[in-house]
Order: C-alpha cells, then sequence, then structure tokens
C-alpha cells in the first residue's frame, strides 16, 4: 500500500517540562495525580520550579502529537504520518519542529508571531503523572490555516485522521471540516475523550464532533465521566462502551460502524462493536520498571493506528497499542528506542 501521508493527526504541539516531584509539590498547585487540566493564574509559577529542577527534560508533546510519533516510529516508513497544530516563533518552537522532524513526521505549524509555544508540566511521583497543559499558541490554531491548499492537501492525501479531544477546546470548526470530509470521503475518522474535563465542560462541541468519530478511544476515567455526564447512571466500562460505540451518526458518516476502545491501566482493553464487547488483556509490567505513566495512553493510540492503517484485524491494533505503551512506561516521557521490536 502507498503509506505516504496515510494517517493525519491535528491538536495542541506541547512541549512537556517533565520532572519528578513529591506530593507537597502537587498539593501546593493544588493539583490531583493521573489527571490532565488546563492551567489557571495559581498554576503559572509552577513551570519555573520544574524548570529549575536538576531531573528536568524537555520532551516534545501534546497528546495528539505523541500518537503520531509512536505510529511513524512503529510504521517506520518516513513521512506515512502529517501533523498539523500551532507553535509560537520561539526556541520551543524551534526545538519542536527540529524533534518532530527527526521523528519522521511531515509537519506543517501554523507559526504564530506572538503568543509562546506551548508547554505542559508533567508532574512524576512514584510513576504516575499529572499534567497541567500551557496552551499559548497552541490554542491560536484557526482553520484559515487548514484551509490553505498547502494543508488541506494533507488533509485529501490521508485515509485516516486522529485528533485527541483537547483540541475541542482550539478549534471545533477544524475538527468539523475534517469529519465532514472523512464522511464524504469514505474514510476513518477518530477521537479520544482525552480528559474529564473535555468531557464535562466541551459536552456540546464533543457531542457534535462525535457524530463523525468511527474510533473513539478514552481511559476508564474518561468513560465513567462521559457516562455521568449523559445520565447513564452506570459505572460499568464495558456497558459505556457499547453505549458510545451506539451514538448516532451524521447520516453522511454511517458507512463505518463505530468502534469504542477504553484502556483501564494494568486491567484488560475493552472493545465495544457491533453489539458486543471484547476485552484484550494488556501485558503486565512488574512495579519495579515502571518509569512515568505520561504517554501511556497516546502511545497506545499510536501502537494501534500504526496496524489500523495497515487495515489489520482489532485485536492486531490493540496488541501494538499495548506493545507501545508497555514500552513508554519503562521511560521518562513519551520516549522510545531507535527501533520498534513488535513481532
Amino acid at each position: 500500500m502507498d503509506c505516504e501521508g496515510v494517517l493525519l493527526g491535528m491538536g495542541n504541539p506541547l512541549l512537556d517540562i517533565s520532572a519528578v516531584v513529591d506530593h507537597d509539590f502537587l498539593t501546593k498547585y493544588g493539583v490531583t495525580l493521573n489527571n490532565a487540566i488546563l492551567a489557571e493564574d495559581k498554576h503559572l509559577p509552577m513551570y519555573d520550579e520544574l524548570a529549575s529542577k536538576d531531573n528536568v527534560e524537555y520532551i516534545a508533546g501534546g497528546a495528539t502529537q505523541n500518537s503520531i510519533r509512536v505510529a511513524q516510529w512503529m510504521l517506520q516508513t518516513p513521512g506515512a504520518t502529517s501533523f498539523i497544530g500551532c507553535i509560537g516563533k520561539d526556541k520551543f518552537g524551534e526545538e519542536m519542529k527540529k524533534n518532530s522532524k527527526l521523528a519522521g513526521l511531515n509537519v506543517h505549524y501554523y507559526e504564530d508571531e506572538a503568543a509562546p509555544t506551548g508547554t505542559c508540566a508533567v508532574c512524576v511521583v512514584g510513576g504516575e503523572r499529572s499534567l497541567i497543559a500551557n496552551l499559548s499558541a497552541a490554542n491560536c490554531y484557526k482553520s484559515d490555516h487548514l484551509k490553505k491548499a498547502e494543508n488541506w492537501s494533507l488533509v485529501e492525501k490521508a485515509k485516516y485522521y486522529y485528533i485527541a479531544g483537547f483540541f475541542l477546546t482550539v478549534s471545533p470548526e477544524s475538527i468539523q471540516l475534517v469529519g465532514e470530509h472523512a464522511a464524504a470521503k469514505n474514510k476513518v475518522f477518530m477521537m479520544n475523550l482525552s480528559a474529564p474535563f473535555i468531557c464535562e465542560f466541551f459536552k456540546d462541541v464533543q457531542e457534535k464532533a462525535l457524530t463523525y468519530v468511527d474510533y473513539v478511544f478514552g481511559n476508564e476515567t474518561e468513560a465513567r465521566t462521559f457516562s455521568k455526564v449523559h445520565g447513564w447512571e452506570t459505572d460499568n466500562v464495558e456497558e459505556i462502551a457499547l453505549k458510545i460505540s451506539q451514538w448516532p451518526k451524521a447520516s453522511e458518516a454511517h458507512t463505518h460502524k463505530r468502534i469504542t476502545v477504553i484502556t483501564q491501566g494494568a486491567d484488560p482493553v475493552v472493545v465495544a462493536e457491533d453489539g458486543k464487547v471484547t476485552l484484550f488483556p494488556v501485558i503486565s509490567l512488574p512495579k519495579e520498571k515502571l518509569v512515568d505513566t505520561n504517554g501511556a495512553g497516546d502511545a497506545f493510540v499510536g501502537g494501534f493506528l500504526s496496524q489500523l492503517v495497515k487495515q489489520k484485524a482489532i485485536g492486531e491494533c490493540v496488541r501494538a497499542g499495548c506493545y507501545a505503551a508497555n514500552v513508554i512506561i519503562q521511560r521518562p516521557g513519551c520516549t522510545y528506542p531507535e527501533k520498534p521490536d513488535f513481532k
């Protein structure tokens, strides 16, 4: 198959500022483990404090960009993947461009003149992570950039699209344009629930986008929040996955039946498809080998996508997702060795 540009991601490119901290640090800034939030004024001093730590690392991140990077790594075909998002004209932006090109991505960044490149504070305690995103330039993405011929050509060329739910806070109109195109051309459109706050506070735009979505990804906490917000009165992840898969689709997007894929940490992956649920076990990892969970969900999606674009069966896609997540949690941030050894 012609792999060039087959997968397109669109989202918030953020530079992760990652450091191991203690519980006092989390308490000081009012953040909880295993959550992802947008930065408020009270969080802003945190970035400098993290940057001053001896163990600080800077890693090109942002949920969608992580998934696309991992898919690219798994595919090992230069230019198989593309990414669109907004960065600033600064040294972090230059770092991001360099990093992404090295990873083999074809990036078309919109460069904002005024806002600095977005950052994400990654606070690691005992291997678990808390994310606080200061979107900055990432928040400035405009659909006008997407409509330009040189960028829309990436949309035309791709057959698979992946957008994390985080982008709903930035450019729902860009998501709508890609969703409509995917439906009209019988291509595959995928999104992630991404975080409880997206399900709670961006419910309307999420519901609108969902009508175009062929694959919904998420974790158990996000799935339960989605259920609560929609008054489903169930905490059962299998039931919720089924209900999400049966959510109505836009009339023009009915070619593919929706599939819901929910990860549950060390517990099995839940796949709801065609009215039934299948559970897939994950690769177990002894606690002492866990470095940090930052990027685990993103990596799962990246591994999954790498096989989906090769039209592999769903079981293979999940197996690749579990493989990629297992690699990433044994390393700091969403990083990986030079080559995958996925068989």
